[in-house]
């Protein structure tokens, strides 16, 4: 039998409950009772020659008698099936009115992750609504086909973890299994499944690597000359490549965070930036980054910083350059998120102190919130001054 089949089963078995707590059968006809176990399972028979599986358990201090489904339409093996499920629910304590009414509201999996995208998506940051899109398109779509929301087990969802393991990265596995833990909770919230009963949460992630890798005196060097060298070919995507990531090493910034950058973020030598990890920020600008932006041409009807001037497009992958420039330099296992590292490492060996990174970077930390109020504007300004100095002299 199927999981749908099972289910319509159990459905029925409780939907036999009246409005004054018993068990209406379903007919009046002669009738009469073979018990097959000791657990309360039996066959009913009645005189027309229909046979009933009926299961016997005690609900509320009551001994009360459910009705399974006829002889003809399951075995003896599903309705032991059904009844365990029947006297589990009773031995529990839960209503079998409130537990008819849950299993009869629960969907699908794939009709909850419809509902659940449009009630959660107007909440996210658009950077955070691509991602998830994404991850429900290769991982989510289809995930538990049949299964309902409310019999989704910790089987079912370490299964569909290891497989997501198979397919991608350690971190992009524990971003989706965080998503899915997040449905699931809003599934309890709803009603459609019991409280506590998330099976996410005997599922262990994957363990997170620490990446401390910033870039040394030489291998600035190095790649400043790559850079000088790429952003002399005016008029190249090359050339906007290498000064995205002339930018991403002055400022801190995140690669995202860069590559969407529109002429109307630009106040003065600060970035209003409208959406980023930790939500709209400012970064600083020192001169040498200023400077670098003012080099930028303008073009009319074309709002972002760096586009490609084939597509008349902004750069989005910045990321199939980084492989080119990191050869170039001579730079082994280095990520392009790495100059973010790179700038923080060159801040931290200017003597300047963790809330002051923390505030150039745009790191959220609730708990050192309040350390931060001390540090005016002008003194951040000034910071992010001599760090892009520091940095811009060693590029040279």
């Amino acid at each position: 039998m199927t999981k749908l089949s099972l289910r319509a089963v159990v459905t029925g078995a409780l939907a036999d409950l009246d409005l004054r707590g018993g068990y209406q059968l379903p007919t009046r006809s002669p009738r009469k009772t073979d018990w097959l176990d000791e657990r309360g399972l039996g066959v009913r028979r009645y005189a027309t020659g229909r046979a009933m599986y009926v299961v016997q358990t005690r609900m509320g201090g009551r001994c009360r008698t459910i009705t399974i489904a006829p002889t003809s339409v399951i075995t003896e093996h599903q309705a032991a099936m059904v009844a365990r499920r029947v006297m589990a629910y009773a031995e529990v304590g839960h209503d079998p009115a409130n537990d008819r009414q849950r299993i009869r509201a629960a969907p699908v999996f794939q009709d909850f992750l419809e509902q659940y995208w449009q009630s959660a998506t107007p909440r996210w940051r658009p950077s955070s609504r691509d991602a998830h899109d994404c991850y429900r398109r290769l991982y989510l779509d289809g995930a538990f086909a049949g299964v309902f929301v409310d019999e989704l087990s910790d089987n079912d969802v370490t299964r569909w973890f290891a497989a997501v393991n198979d397919e991608t990265g350690p971190g992009a596995a524990n971003r989706v299994l965080s998503i899915l833990s997040a449905m699931l909770n809003k599934a309890e919230e709803w009603g459609y499944r019991r409280e506590s009963t998330n099976p996410c949460r005997s599922v262990r992630p994957n363990r997170a690597r620490k990446l401390e890798r910033f870039l040394c005196h030489e291998e600035l060097q190095r790649l400043g000359e790559v850079l000088a060298t790429d952003r002399a070919e005016d008029g190249r995507v090359k050339a906007t490549a290498a000064t995205v990531v002339t930018l991403l090493l002055l400022t801190g910034c995140r690669v995202g965070e860069m590559v969407g950058l529109q002429w109307q973020d630009l106040k003065g030598n600060r970035l209003k930036l409208r959406d980023s990890k930790t939500g709209p920020r400012t970064v600083w600008l020192g001169d040498s980054a200023r400077s670098v932006i003012d080099s930028l041409p303008r073009h009319k009807n074309v709002p972002w910083l760096f586009w490609n001037p084939a597509f008349r497009k902004r750069v989005l992958k910045i990321n199939n350059y980084w492989p080119s420039i990191r050869k170039r330099a001579g730079l082994s296992n280095v990520r392009i998120h790495d100059l973010r590292h790179t700038f923080a490492s060159h801040a931290a060996m200017n003597k300047e102190t963790l809330p002051m990174i923390g505030r150039l970077l745009g790191h959220r930390n609730l708990s050192s919130e309040s350390r931060y109020a001390h540090l005016s504007d002008e003194h951040v300004l000034d910071t992010a001054q001599q760090i892009g100095t520091a940095i811009e002299r060693l590029l040279a």
